[in-house]
């Protein structure tokens, strides 16, 4: 089939994978700029037929199977997004598809792979755990397996990104892209270097999962113990082998951020672009605050917008305490009526609302003393809240601050 990872073979997947890929224009934010001093573009691969950007990969690499190979039907395995994918891709070839995915996948997920009719297995804790499995399956029942990051067709499909990227910003200076195995960092930067040796391509890693920083500072590819981030999507043991040399030599840096900041920049892109970016896909934007540069022409991937509406809302609720819009206090009242209304008129002067209130009539054995009253109520923010606990001090309450429960 040819060497894989050449200009050549990128065209060819660039055309290939228009034929099913939705046109995302880079998006410019003037909010992420401002913040970071750099013109910051979005690539929103969110915004793709199926939610992300592995649909590239998956249809590129079934395009270049045989007949035979395309007969026998696809196996993969995935948390998510390469299910889809490939169960896309699957059917607009007309053939099986069978996907393996760990049983902690979110279920808007697996609904949707079904959708594409696709065979969904649940297996294993993690995606380590269903890759296994699906390569066992592979064996027993004749399967063509589609690997989701380790196989250079995949990367190249991936690639096809880049190519996007630079014919809309011909001097973009940065392209941050997220790491999970590094199928789409090997392709974006060996297309970006082989197009322009000038632009840098960043990678970026949750802090927990971070196992292509941890095998590069190693020179060879290595597995971590175990992994531990909200972003799903990148939460891979051990990167993959084949696409490894096109990371060391085309990678520039590798950034890592903590599940914390992936929760805040959710909120940004919620509040500020009216986008729902998952985690993984958030990994970009939440390392714009770590760049040591300013001035220059920046692109952040978005790679996927797969979040189900339950991890959405605890993200909204942690962001929101995150960032001191939600907070609790507790304070100390005698046991008498009226103090009820007081603290309520100290908190409402402040413009603060309150959301929810505990009282605990038992936190001493002399009631008349003091009962405890916990009050979880909204800011505006950090200043707002400060604003808020002063009030309640200079009325003699001594606020404790407690972490917001809600």
């Amino acid at each position: 089939m040819g060497e894989m990872l050449t200009l050549e073979k990128f065209e060819e997947a660039t055309e290939i994978v228009k034929q099913v890929v939705c046109e995302t224009k880079l998006v410019y934010s003037s909010y992420l700029s401002n913040q970071c001093e750099n013109k910051v573009y979005l690539k929103p691969e969110n915004m793709q037929i199926t939610g992300a950007y592995k649909l590239r990969g998956a249809y590129y690499k079934i395009s270049t199977l045989t007949p035979e190979e395309r007969e026998k039907g696809l196996i993969t395995a995935s948390a998510g997004n390469h299910a889809q994918g490939v169960a896309y891709a699957a059917k607009a070839f007309g053939v099986k598809a069978v996907i393996v995915m760990p049983t902690t996948t979110p279920l808007i997920k697996v609904e949707r792979t079904k959708s594409y009719g696709a065979e969904v297995v649940l297996w294993g804790d993690g995606y380590d755990e269903a890759c296994t499995q699906a390569l066992k399956m592979a064996e027993e029942s004749g399967y063509t397996f589609i690997h989701p990051f380790d196989d250079p067709a995949v990367a190249t499909g991936q690639g096809t990104i880049a190519m996007e990227i630079i014919q809309e910003l011909p001097l973009v200076d940065y392209i941050l892209v997220p790491i999970g195995g590094g199928g789409l960092a090997s392709g974006v930067a060996t297309l970006a270097k082989a197009l322009n040796p000038h632009i840098k391509v960043i990678g970026v890693e949750p802090s927990g999962a971070n196992c292509m920083q941890a095998s590069l500072r190693k020179g060879n590819v290595i597995s971590l113990k175990d992994v531990n981030t909200i972003a799903d999507g990148t939460a891979v043991k051990r990167p993959g082998e084949n696409i490894f040399p096109y990371i060391q030599e085309n990678l520039d840096e590798v950034i890592t951020v903590e599940d914390d900041e992936l929760i805040v920049a959710f909120l940004d892109m919620v509040e500020n672009h009216k986008m729902i970016v998952e985690n993984s896909g958030l990994l970009t934007v939440a390392a714009l605050k770590h760049l040591r540069f300013k001035n220059k022409k920046v692109v952040s991937i978005l790679s996927g917008g797969n979040m189900d509406v339950i991890t959405m809302s605890s993200v909204v609720q942690h962001g929101l305490i995150l960032r001191d819009r939600i907070f609790t206090v507790s304070v100390l009242l005698p046991d008498k009526p009226g103090e009820l209304v007081r603290v309520s008129s100290v908190i409402a002067n402040e413009r603060g609302n309150v959301i929810r209130l505990d009282h605990n009539q038992f936190v001493s054995t002399n009631r008349s003393a003091a009962v405890e009253l916990k009050i979880t109520m909204e800011a505006f923010g950090t200043e707002h809240k400060k604003q808020i606990v002063s009030a309640l001090e200079k009325e003699g309450y001594r606020p404790k601050l407690i972490g917001a429960n809600l």
